[in-house]
């Protein structure tokens, strides 16, 4: 061992030069300046990210592009997905979603099923009511990416098989837009007209509030002009003035602008309050029929191919009137709000009653037009279109907290609304599949996201995308703070354990269970475009109904009730004819002699089947369409798992 020859010091050097006085040594008068070692400290520098591992992120299984089908009737065979660009992926570590982010999920969307993305607003806002109050027609929100992020959006989706509608919002602006702007700075200037402004907030008293939570009046007074303002909506989204002949040229630009960049169609926002007059309650007014027939004249000469959709939240009596006629069109879609809340009522009834009253009383509609359908969407589940006594059981059965309540309708997802009931969760979808129109569903609930009723409004149902059990569920790598949004964090629907990768690992998962039922879907067009007819059936907890095209017929038989039950079917017309299951392939009774069959089915249970005619041999065509069917279901099932 070698002895050290020099004197022994601390981490720190010698306390002082020469060391402490000895006993009975006086001490200096003057201390001895302290000299100290110079101690290296580490160099500061940028973490070299590239350093770092990648993100994992769910990848899921390599398609063969199919490409964008030449097809002008896409729409009425489609699944559409409403994804928020805001909430979806950020691919920038700002916090907040963004184009490129959507752009490199498209994979995961084209190995779901999506036929369809529907995009919410992206552009310049103030974001008072989720993009909805724009602030420029003709512009990206920088925080989403640029107009060549756009661009290739679109690109790629269609390389995918993907078509793009996004949302045109016809009836008002924010009010920071510098149309509203000029409006109110200069009554005689080129936009002071392009407002309904007016000296008396008595006008058109017979209007509805429609966000009662929030507003007392469909009229604002501005400080600016010293005049009100007319809004349907908040008192910071002030009304276009469509009586203006230029302001129905510039909405026609708008729309201009974004079919030249290639989008498939449009989500009409808010279209039945487009026109204002007295007497009326501004709702569906023959003005903006006129001017929605213009505005389709537009897109099939000069865009073919590209589609109209309208929000428009009435009854299937007054929506009906947005498809136009044969001769003389408007919308080529438009949304069946009524059947979405008598889903969830049947569900917890436990009874059909509802449900199939408002399919009866629903409209024919033309040849060449399609009801869109859905569960839920960014909105309140609306509960505007129900009596007041179903409301009020919806309210107790889905909302028993009020702050699940905004408007008139309830804040919350499916998974939380079904209380993340599975069978709950897989029988509302097959209604949805199977019901006449094109199902739309939204982001997340494909694995069941949860909510925050503890965010205000809307924001309850706009969180993150979850992606992976990572940080911030692999939505971003942004410092957690900085997201638009706080994840969800609850008890039953924690991003840990719900997300994307963990059900991808899952065969089993609502996520694959999801993806074969699209899958499924596509191979029965039938479910599109067949013609539809409700079933007699002995117990009122089934519905029970065929879709019927000249290819094939489709029997959908559903057990709403939460307890096994048997059922007596009446088909006249079929006696004779072979039943068989879509997915397995399964021979089920032939229907009687007396066009009746009974089946049994367990809690929350349903069947999809085939009906072949007897002259086809024992079960043959309709085993074959089975069993094609189920050998796509299984290819599909192992490419993801």
């Amino acid at each position: 061992m070698t002895t050290p020859t020099g004197p022994l010091y601390g981490p720190g050097g010698p306390a002082t030069q020469g060391g402490p006085p000895h006993v009975g040594e006086r001490a200096s008068s003057a201390p001895t300046p302290t000299v100290r070692p110079s101690v290296p400290r580490p160099q500061t520098a940028p973490i070299p990210v590239q350093a770092l591992p990648p993100r994992r992120q769910p990848q899921p299984p390599e398609r063969l592009r199919r490409g964008l089908p030449p097809d002008p009737e896409w729409f009425k065979k489609a699944v559409f997905y409403e994804v928020m660009i805001r909430s979806f992926s950020d691919s920038n570590d700002t916090g907040t979603g963004d184009l490129r982010g959507l752009i490199d999920r498209l994979d995961y969307l084209e190995w779901l099923g999506i036929d369809c993305l529907w995009l919410p607003p992206f552009s310049p806002s103030p974001l008072r009511d989720g993009g909805y109050d724009v602030a420029d027609f003709t512009a990206v929100a920088p925080q989403y990416g640029t107009i060549a992020d756009f661009g290739e959006l679109v690109a790629a989706a269609h390389e995918r098989g993907m078509r793009v509608v996004i949302d045109l919002v016809m009836n008002h602006t924010s009010d920071q837009h510098p149309w509203f702007q000029a409006s109110r700075a200069d009554p005689e200037g080129p936009y002071g007209d392009f407002y309904v402004w007016s000296d008396d907030a008595t006008r058109y008293q017979d209007a509805r509030i429609i966000f009662v939570d929030t507003e007392t009046s469909n009229w604002t007074f501005d400080p600016v002009r010293r005049q009100y303002f007319w809004h349907r909506f908040f008192s910071h989204q002030p009304d276009l003035n469509f009586e203006n002949p230029r302001v129905q040229d510039a909405m026609l630009d708008v729309a201009r602008f974004w079919l030249q960049l290639g989008v498939d169609g449009f989500r009409l926002d808010a279209v039945p309050y487009l026109f204002e007059a007295e007497g009326t309650n501004c709702e569906n007014l023959p003005e903006t029929h006129g001017f929605l027939r213009r505005v389709r004249r537009m897109v099939d000469t000069e865009f073919p191919g590209r589609i109209l959709l309208a929000e428009a939240n009435q009854w299937p009596q007054d929506v009906v009137e947005y498809f136009g006629t044969e001769q003389d069109p408007e919308c080529h879609m438009c949304f069946h709000f009524p059947v979405m809340p008598r889903i969830f009522y049947a569900i917890r009834d436990q009874r059909s009653r509802q449900l199939l009253e408002i399919l009866a009383d629903t409209p024919t509609i033309p040849a060449n037009g399609q009801w869109s359908t859905f569960l839920r969407n960014h909105d309140e589940l609306t509960l505007e279109m129900v009596s007041t006594e179903e409301r009020a059981s919806m309210y107790g059965w889905y909302a028993p907290d009020p702050r699940m309540r905004a408007n008139v309708g309830i804040r919350r997802r499916l998974a939380p609304l079904l209380d993340n009931s599975r069978k709950e969760m897989e029988l509302a979808h097959a209604l949805l599949l199977s019901l006449p129109g094109s199902p739309c569903l939204y982001y997340g609930d494909e694995i069941g996201m949860g909510d925050n009723i503890w965010l205000p409004d809307r924001d309850s149902v706009r969180t993150p995308m979850q992606w992976t059990p990572d940080r911030n569920a692999g939505f971003s790598a942004a410092d957690p703070g900085k997201l638009y949004l706080p994840l969800i964090q609850s008890l039953v629907h924690h991003y840990n354990h719900v997300n994307v990768e963990a059900q991808l690992a899952q065969p089993t998962s609502l996520l694959h269970w999801v993806h074969g039922m699209l899958a499924v879907r596509r191979l029965h067009p039938t479910f599109g475009t067949g013609d539809f007819m409700i079933r007699d059936c002995d117990d009122e907890g089934v519905v029970a109904f065929t879709r019927s095209s000249r290819e094939e017929t489709l029997l959908v038989a559903v057990n709403l009730g939460a307890t096994a039950r048997s059922a007596t079917l009446k088909l006249p017309g079929f006696a004779g004819w072979t039943l068989t299951d879509v997915f397995g392939g399964a021979g089920f009774p032939t229907i009687g002699e007396d066009g009746t069959v009974t089946l049994t089915w367990g809690a929350r249970d349903f069947y999809w089947l085939v009906l072949a005619p007897p002259m086809a041999g024992p079960r043959a065509d309709a085993a074959a369409s089975a069993a094609a069917a189920d050998a796509a279901l299984r290819a599909n099932t192992a490419g993801g798992a």
